[in-house]
């Protein structure tokens, strides 16, 4: 972990408002990133993603995944407040007990730090969606993301998120490497191993197959297909990276 959790609290609560605070008449808006969604799109379903986690939290730690379907937030105007209840309940579960009490995740028994983090960088990222989608009906640019929290972004997106979550890679990604290295934080540089197993990632100064290049937000987005990859520096064979993120649609 690069952040603290003392960073990735404040960064789900301040990420979580600033959802809470889109504009409840553009909620019909396209998210440019995310074809078919809407700003309404990503209120809702980050609000339900916060329940699912409650529901979670709630659940035997070495138990099974609840059989019950987190409840869905209303559709219109109405999502916005609800979204504000479900994140602020999360947040105050997630902060009312110590972060090493046990807890259940898509990984198995971790604990509440788990989820605090895991939530700070989902949380991040659907706040660009929605943030996106406000720029492109005409609103002001997406307000940037906390450095050392988004190079933790890239920290769990690539050690956890992608070990767990990336489908079977093709073979022609086998025995490839990709070096990430953010330039506005310390020691935020990783390697990222692709093979017949998926991705396993270290923290490392190598040679690889490509290296990627830029600031921790845009590193983040970019790693999460929020934004493009020429929009960071590529040295290397880039199909590489392309084809991964081809691949990393989850």
């Amino acid at each position: 972990m690069t952040a603290s959790l003392d960073t990735l609290v404040t960064t789900l609560r301040t990420e979580g408002d600033r959802i809470a605070a889109m504009p409840a008449d553009l909620l019909d808006a396209p998210v440019p990133t995310v074809p078919g969604w809407t700003l309404e799109d990503v209120v809702r379903h980050t609000g339900r993603v916060h329940r699912w986690v409650l529901a979670r939290l709630d659940s035997d730690p070495d138990g099974g995944s609840p059989s019950e379907r987190a409840p869905s937030l209303p559709h219109g105007p109405d999502c916005l407040g609800v979204y504000k209840e479900s994140l602020d309940a999360m947040v105050d579960r997630l902060t009312s007990v110590d972060p090493e009490t046990p807890a259940q995740t898509f990984v198995g028994r971790q604990n509440y730090g788990w989820w605090i983090r895991r939530q700070a960088h989902e949380v991040t990222v659907h706040r660009f969606d929605a943030a996106d989608a406000v720029h492109a009906a005409g609103g002001p640019a997406p307000e940037t993301a906390d450095p050392l929290s988004a190079a933790d972004g890239i920290d769990e997106l690539t050690c956890v998120v992608y070990a767990h979550r990336v489908p079977p890679l093709p073979e022609e990604l086998h025995g490839t490497t990709i070096h990430v290295h953010g330039t506005d934080t310390p020691d935020a540089e990783w390697l990222l191993e692709l093979g017949p197993d998926g991705v396993r990632t270290r923290r490392s100064h190598e040679k690889a197959t490509v290296a990627l290049r830029g600031t921790a937000e845009n590193l983040l987005l970019v790693l999460s297909r929020r934004r493009p990859l020429d929009g960071l520096e590529v040295f290397g064979d880039g199909t590489v990276a392309a084809r991964l993120l081809d691949v990393a649609r989850f």
